[in-house]
């Protein structure tokens, strides 16, 4: 009974927000999918939490359920539509990768992914999955944040180089900024320094096609309010698209903590792209995706963990999808 209401409701909400994607050429999620662990454990990373063995209990059976709750958001994000371009973050490896679009619901769709191991001392990267009957990949390579002259070791960032639509090109950036650990102040030079990195990239891009389309999106740990997000989206006159009304009450971000939503994870694009284009971008909060925030109020995401706790949901993120519609209407431009 409850799964039959869940799928009703979500029904509707799909249908809500499906209006908007009937003329779209182009859709872009980014999820945060906490901690996506394959069950070994790896010699060269710190992994071994996610082992059978540890006191997380992580397993295959738990794996599995995460893989095909996964696959439900990306199946059901966009109607009847999957996105055509997904950027993940804290992905392990190419093997839970493998797993997700070959093993689970998505195994029909032809999604591939682009994935490098990058330094990242927990072993955590981001990758990109897409619809290769909708997108062509022209190339791609990891973008280095570290610094090994300060003992610095994090995500590697993940460019991109598309073709859509079968006429345009479109270049992304798939990012996982340095979290905030340490507290925001002390950590946001690390941050600083990876919208110094992607920046780099982007003037080289630029120098080459001046007039190119890009999306960059990812958990970049940063509202566009910060330092570190605020002279990137100034210094590339990035466009960040209005965001759509959610289906509950309250959710106003992709990240809930001690009560307060904050909006950390972001897709961003190009001026260019802005002009040509119509764009709208929404934050997925599906039933399955909350559970009842007790401790404060509303809901909060429905995540796989409380610290060592199993608790069975999806991810403590939220994902966002973008619609790149061909028409533009007066009352979708962006700010």
């Amino acid at each position: 009974m409850r799964l039959s209401f869940v799928c009703i409701i979500s029904l509707c909400y799909l249908h809500s927000f499906g209006q908007v994607s009937d003329n779209s050429l182009l859709s872009v999620m980014f999820y945060n999918v906490e901690n996506l662990f394959d069950c070994e454990d790896d010699s060269l990373k710190y992994d071994e939490e996610f082992t059978p063995e540890s006191n997380k209990r992580w397993n295959h059976y738990r794996l599995r359920q995460k893989l095909n709750s996964i696959s439900k958001v990306i199946l059901s994000a966009n109607q009847w539509q999957p996105p055509d371009i997904i950027g993940l973050c804290e992905v392990e490896n190419s093997n839970v990768l493998k797993q997700l679009i070959y093993e689970t619901g998505l195994r029909s769709l032809r999604y591939k992914y682009i994935h490098f191991e990058s330094p990242d001392k927990r072993g955590i990267d981001v990758a990109l999955l897409y619809r290769q009957d909708k997108v062509k990949v022209i190339k791609s390579s990891p973008v280095n944040i570290s610094r090994p002259d300060n003992n610095f070791y994090t995500r590697d960032a993940l460019y991109t180089h598309l073709c859509f639509n079968n006429r345009d090109s479109i270049h992304v950036i798939v990012n996982h900024w340095p979290s905030k650990r340490g507290g925001t102040l002390a950590s946001e030079p690390k941050r600083v320094h990876a919208s110094n990195c992607v920046s780099s990239l982007l003037d080289s891009i630029k120098s080459i096609d001046r007039n190119c389309h890009c999306i960059l999106m990812g958990d970049f740990n940063a509202d566009t309010e910060a330092q570190s997000l605020k002279q990137l989206i100034a210094g590339h006159q990035l466009i960040v698209p209005k965001l759509l009304e959610t289906n509950h009450k309250g959710v106003t971000g992709t990240y809930k903590y001690k009560g307060q939503w904050s909006q950390i994870d972001h897709i961003l694009i190009s001026n260019t792209l802005n002009d040509k284009y119509s764009s709208n971008l929404k934050i997925i909060d599906l039933p399955f995706l909350v559970e009842e925030d007790r401790s404060y109020y509303g809901v909060k995401p429905y995540r796989t963990y409380i610290g060592p706790r199993y608790n069975g949901g999806t991810s403590d993120h939220l994902p966002t999808l973008l619609i790149i519609s061909e028409n533009r209407t007066d009352s979708l431009v962006l700010d």
